[in-house]
Formats: structure tokens, sequence, C-alpha cells
């Protein structure tokens, strides 16, 4: 075998996990190509906390399924860039989670990125096939 030749996959080949994990692994590499100022996990968490404000970081941790000290390193981190912040929610236990306007601003400049990725990623696949593919995956984390 050349050094230059490809491996052969052998079982992998027909692993759904595989073949999700090297799919992923394409789709973040272009990511962070295109978008990498914010890694995808927490462009999701910004992107979320757009979507809900005022959301509780349990709320938010159970949504993108991190544990809740995790969750409370990433809100810290959030917060430490000026793009998120906690504001005392109604029953005075709780903290609710906002956009700051420097996260707003981010925000909205992230997404015009993350369409173009978007795109070159979806041009592989018609309408139809990606539609499919969100569908079936959709299935696959339920």
């Amino acid at each position: 075998m050349r050094p230059d030749q490809p491996l052969k996959p052998g079982g992998l080949a027909g692993l759904l996990g595989y073949r999700l994990r090297v799919a992923q692994q394409a789709v973040f590499r272009d990511f962070a190509t295109s978008v990498g100022e914010v890694s995808p996990g927490r462009v999701g968490i910004l992107f979320l906390v757009e979507a809900n404000p005022g959301v509780t970081q349990s709320r938010l941790a159970r949504a993108v399924h991190l544990d809740r000290s995790t969750m409370v390193g990433v809100v810290d981190a959030l917060e430490a860039r000026v793009l998120i912040e906690r504001r005392r929610g109604e029953d005075r236990r709780t903290n609710g989670l906002w956009l700051t306007r420097g996260g707003r601003t981010l925000v909205e400049r992230l997404k015009r990125r993350i369409e173009a990725h978007e795109r070159r990623i979806a041009n592989r696949l018609s309408a139809s096939e990606r539609a499919q593919l969100i569908g079936l995956l959709e299935k696959l984390s339920q």
C-alpha cells in the first residue's frame, strides 16, 4: 500500500455512527474556516438565547444536552466576552440570559456567515435530499 493511498474503511463503511462523525467533521471544518470566531456549540447557545430572551441556564443546558456545571462555564465565558448578560429572574432565585448589544451584533454577523456556510455544504445535496436528511437526523436525535 502506498503511503498516500487512503485506508480501506473495513467494517466502518456501513456504520451509521462513523458516517455521521465523518460528515460532522467535514461540516465543522468548513464552519471553522468560514465562521471561525465562535465554536458551533457557542453559536448555538447564542442563537437560543436570541430566540428565547430571559431563558434560564438550566433550561438552556437541557436544550443543548450539557450538564449544569458545564453550562456555567460556557455562560461565564460568553459573559466575559460581553456577549450575554445574566439578569435576575422574576422569582429572584434564577437568572435569565439575554444577549448584550455586542452579542446581538455578533449574532447578526454570524448569521450571514453561517448562511454562506450552509449554502456551501447544502450545494452537495438537492433540495429534497437536504429536507430528507434534516428529517432523518431529527428522527435519529429523538
